[in-house]
């Protein structure tokens, strides 16, 4: 057991470092954004190793978005500015949302399969391409981001487990349940606010 646990403790760091970010997720704070940056910086190592490329590039993304989501969700000044509001998507940005996740999914699978020895290249370009989308979502504070890590983690626990990458799986399917979780608790945040 102790060997396992040093073979693994990158990828336990990052799945423990996951959950805290799911955490403050769900809350709305501002924090999530520096532990999903040292989430992302950790699982660059277990998808290298692991051949997920698509997924370790997708960390280089949380990288940067992270980076924009702390400037973003930190825009207010002073004790009696308003924070970033939670909003719906519109009709308009989600055709435009769809799209660019069309065209990401077609670019990483082109890549995958041209130059990779990825296992799962369709699957790997999937996941990824909804989450750049639903991560940028994240960034902007749009409610329906939820639903989207919903098919993510879900079919990314499928992958994970495939693949035996059992603390990720795990911490996947946690994510499955809590992205349920996190909708209806911003979905309330969004109805109060519409009240004000």
């Amino acid at each position: 057991m102790l060997d396992w646990i040093s073979a693994n403790m990158v990828e336990i760091i990052g799945t423990l470092s996951g959950f805290l970010f799911l955490y403050l997720e769900i809350k709305q704070s501002k924090w999530l954004w520096p532990v999903g940056l040292f989430s992302a910086l950790m699982y660059i190592y277990v998808f290298f190793v692991a051949k997920f490329y698509a997924d370790m590039g997708l960390q280089f993304y949380y990288v940067i978005i992270s980076i924009y989501g702390w400037f973003h969700w930190s825009r207010s000044k002073g004790k009696d500015a308003i924070e970033l509001p939670v909003t719906n998507l519109s009709i308009g940005l989600f055709i435009k949302l769809l799209l660019a996740s069309l065209f990401i999914y077609i670019g990483i699978s082109f890549i995958l399969l041209n130059y990779t020895d990825s296992p799962i290249p369709y699957w790997d370009s999937f996941t990824t391409a909804l989450s750049i989308v639903a991560t940028w979502m994240l960034a902007r504070k749009i409610l329906e981001q939820w639903l989207v890590w919903v098919l993510v983690d879900a079919v990314s626990m499928g992958l994970y487990i495939y693949k035996e990458l059992y603390p990720t799986a795990i911490l996947f399917a946690v994510f499955t349940v809590l992205a349920l979780y996190g909708y209806f608790q911003w979905k309330k945040d969004l109805a109060k606010s519409k009240t004000i």
